[in-house]
């Protein structure tokens, strides 16, 4: 019923706000236009613009400061002109910046897709021309390459990859930018209207300071609201868009004294169904080279959550991220279930990660704004060995079944920044193992002049094990989006029932909250700052059943950037009458007494763009309990030894003293400890580019915690602790070792050559070592995995393979 109650309600925001909206005037946008003509010769990728075709072709200037200063129009001295061409293939784009001091323009070679200290020319293109769904192509100054997807309100996805071709060159007065981007790689209509969305990106890093062609106001809606539009475009189709990325991988392992190899190939599939969707998918995936994941000894509630470094995962996953209803960990993660184990039995096999068995995605959007996403995925069944030697016999237990992962999205856009939702999750195993579905129906709605935001969401969730679970989750609020002042408020409800855990990340439950938000923003450049940003956040909590007051915080942040491109902040977080902790217990119904706390924080950042650059973060929790405090900081350093070669160092450290947490459950009795935890954590990384498609680099991590415990206390029911002669040992310590030393090499448009060493170790002691030494002297005695692997995928173009038989 409140189910029910809650879709009615959010279905009738949506109903009302929408013509209200629609009433209103839309945000006046000046737009400019770039004319394209067709090409009538051969253009050679060079950066030499010396074709007769380029002589020819209409120029755009007059680029507006986007940062610092928004609205100063460029310095004469700075000047970006741009020409745009095109053929049957694809566009071309030719653009020159002027520099008084060529010889000092910023050019760190970095590798694709990462933003080094460089200069850069981008475009972004939207061919649809909905100012809803553009593509990003950025060429630094040293020749490296990056793209993206834009999304609206959230980051920019660089995971994206697209096969496209560029070259820069330099003279005396500045520097120039040559671009070929094939139509395979962007999604326009067969009917296309001739006229596309587009803006132009001059970033000098020297100045600290970005241009773009269609002025982008800042304090007003999202970058791809202020494009504008090219024209020209005639007589041009879509062409075939499909791709092969076949792959084969080696591994050489040697882990405890044994060595083993192994041998993998597969393949990676792109089609576009029509003009607007395309088909992914990837047969046989090997993620065997991906970044590892930066593991800690976890004490808290709830699992850690892992960011994804799979590229089929992390790649144009924008729609199926709707609703946070994805946690694309949970495929190819680990089992479900661990074997039962009885009498004499000795584990001989289990696997630690589920096998992917191939995964599909389908994604895209209409003409009329309708994006349709569509994941599938299929993991096989997982088995642990166990052995009885009073029998002498062995047993396979499943621990995973085949699974079946499915996400469907529809999300429909309106007005130049709405939107309405919806998002349905689900989860089949085979046989009698857990079943589970999730559906949301998700708004986000901006007024017509993009100052007014309203936005909600319902969700509920099935949990099918014997019986089936219903639980639901509400959101809703409202706030400014525009201009120096901006607030908002909102309130979330979760019943102690929802759990989106088996393709999702639920955390906390049973909980509603509300939120009020305001924030003050200064963006114009002043005689003292580049910028200001002020924040006021306050958040009430209550557990829902049974009910009870959880937390109240108030938090303010202050940050700001200087004239010298300093950035200082500083920040005060408070939780003025404690906290009944609703989940430290793991019992419902339970909570622990945490007293009133006071946050105070501060951190810097030097100008990054010195060759020696450095920061630190530093906190204290002071509780008002005695003797309890928590020291949190963060030192790191930066060091470009030259534009190819780059170093850099981080280490963190946090202490917290009379800490109290859970530690066991007998029956009806819960145990909890007053620890001490030292977490110690080192990383180190480093870069070297031989040119702008070959590099080598080199990441480390050790991370280091123990926990001793000093005191034991049984939690009674009003949460607060009594002492107890508990005496079991939960002191521990652990340490997690990370080497990994990546040779890369883009050997031909899309095919990457890729050789990875990899060290790693980690292990748990039940106690806590006395020194560092001792720590690295017992850690060290345990078995180390070396790992040596060489993977090579090749890119086939449809396109191209047709156009080289015709030759």
């Amino acid at each position: 019923m409140r189910s029910l109650s809650l879709c009615l309600l959010l279905s009738t925001f949506i109903l009302f706000a929408y013509p209200l909206f629609a009433q209103q005037k839309s945000i006046e946008i000046e737009r400019k236009t770039v004319h394209t003509s067709r090409l009538q010769q051969n253009i050679k990728i060079d950066g030499s613009f010396d074709e007769a075709s380029w002589q020819n072709a209409s120029m755009v200037t007059g680029f507006t400061e986007r940062t610092p200063d928004n609205g100063k129009p460029q310095p004469l001295a700075y000047q970006t002109t741009v020409k745009v061409l095109y053929d049957d293939t694809g566009l071309y784009i030719a653009a020159r910046t002027l520099d008084p001091s060529v010889t000092t323009l910023a050019r760190e070679l970095k590798e694709r897709d990462q933003i080094g200290n460089s200069d850069f020319f981008a475009v972004t293109l939207n061919p649809y021309n909905d100012r809803q769904q553009s593509m990003m192509f950025v060429v630094q100054a040293s020749g490296a390459q990056a793209d993206a997807k834009l999304i609206i309100n959230a980051n920019d996805d660089f995971s994206w990859n697209a096969v496209w071709y560029s070259a820069v060159a330099m003279d005396a007065e500045g520097w120039n930018v040559e671009m070929r981007i094939p139509y395979s790689e962007l999604r326009f209509p067969k009917e296309s209207s001739g006229v596309w969305g587009v803006n132009f990106i001059s970033q000098n890093q020297r100045l600290q300071s970005q241009y773009t062609w269609n002025f982008v106001d800042n304090t007003t809606g999202s970058f791809m609201l202020y494009d504008g539009e090219m024209t020209g475009l005639t007589n041009i189709s879509p062409p075939v868009r499909l791709s092969l990325l076949p792959y084969f991988s080696s591994y050489v392992n040697h882990y405890q004294n044994k060595t083993t190899t192994n041998i993998n190939g597969g393949m990676d599939l792109k089609y576009g169904l029509s003009d607007a969707f395309t088909l992914d998918v990837t047969l046989i995936p090997d993620f065997g080279q991906a970044n590892f994941d930066e593991s800690v000894l976890n004490l808290g509630p709830f699992e850690q959550q892992f960011e994804e470094n799979r590229s089929f995962f992390t790649e144009g996953t924008e729609l199926f991220n709707k609703g946070d209803l994805f946690y694309s960990r949970r495929v190819g993660g680990r089992p479900s279930t661990q074997p039962q184990i009885s009498g004499q039995e000795q584990v001989v096999e289990n696997p630690e990660k589920v096998k992917l068995f191939n995964a599909v995605k389908i994604s895209g959007r209409t003409k009329k704004g309708l994006g349709i996403g569509l994941f599938n995925g299929i993991t096989e069944k997982m088995q642990a060995v166990l052995y009885d030697p009073s029998t002498k016999t062995q047993r396979e237990v499943v621990t995973e079944p085949w699974s079946n992962y499915n996400v469907l999205v529809l999300d429909q856009r309106f007005g130049s920044n709405s939107s309405v939702s919806l998002v349905n999750t689900n989860v089949l195993r085979e046989g009698n193992f857990r079943d589970a579905n999730v559906t949301a129906l998700l708004a986000d709605i901006t007024d017509r002049t993009n100052t007014w935001n309203y936005f909600g969401n319902l969700k509920q969730s099935i949990v099918r094990n014997g019986e089936a679970t219903y639980g639901t989750e509400a959101l809703l609020g409202a706030g400014k989006v525009s201009g120096e002042h901006r607030y908002n408020a909102s309130v979330n409800l979760r019943t102690k029932e929802y759990n989106i855990d088996d393709l999702g990340f639920t955390g906390g439950n049973n909980f509603i909250s509300y939120f009020g938000n305001y924030s003050y923003r200064i963006l114009k450049p002043s005689a003292r700052f580049n910028n200001l940003s002020y924040n006021l956040k306050l958040t009430l909590t209550n557990r829902l059943e049974p009910a009870l007051y959880s937390i109240f915080s108030i938090h303010q942040t202050l940050s700001f950037t200087d004239k010298k491109f300093q950035n200082y902040g500083m920040g005060l977080l408070l939780h003025p009458y404690g906290q009944n902790n609703i989940y430290e217990p793991r019992t419902f119904g339970r909570h622990l007494r945490v007293p009133a706390m006071v946050n105070p924080w501060i951190f810097y950042n030097s100008d990054e763009r010195k060759k020696f650059s450095y920061g630190g973060y530093t906190e204290i929790y002071v509780y008002d309990q005695s003797g309890r405090v928590r020291y949190v900081s963060e030192l790191n350093a930066r060091l470009r030894l030259s534009e190819r070669f780059s170093v850099g160092y981080e280490f963190d450290y946090d202490i917290h003293l009379q800490d109290q947490g859970f530690v066991s459950r007998e029956n009806t009795q819960i145990y909890m400890g007053e620890r001490d935890i030292h977490t110690f954590v080192n990383t180190l990384s480093s870069q070297y580019a031989f040119n702008e498609k070959m590099s080598l680099s080199l990441d480390f991590r050790h991370y280091y915690s123990g926990v001793s415990y000093e005191k034991f206390f049984t939690l009674n029911q009003d949460g607060s602790l009594k002492p107890s002669t508990y005496g079991m040992n939960h002191d521990g310590s652990s340490n997690f070792w990370n080497i990994d030393l990546r040779y890369s090499w883009w050997f031909a448009p899309g095919s990457q050559l890729t050789l990875l060493y990899r060290n790693a170790a980690e292990n748990y002691l039940p106690y806590v070592v006395g020194g560092i030494k001792d720590n690295f002297d017992a850690f060290f005695q345990q078995p180390m995995l070396n790992n040596l692997s060489l993977k090579i995928t090749y890119f086939l173009d449809y396109n191209r393979i047709k156009q080289a038989f015709k030759k």
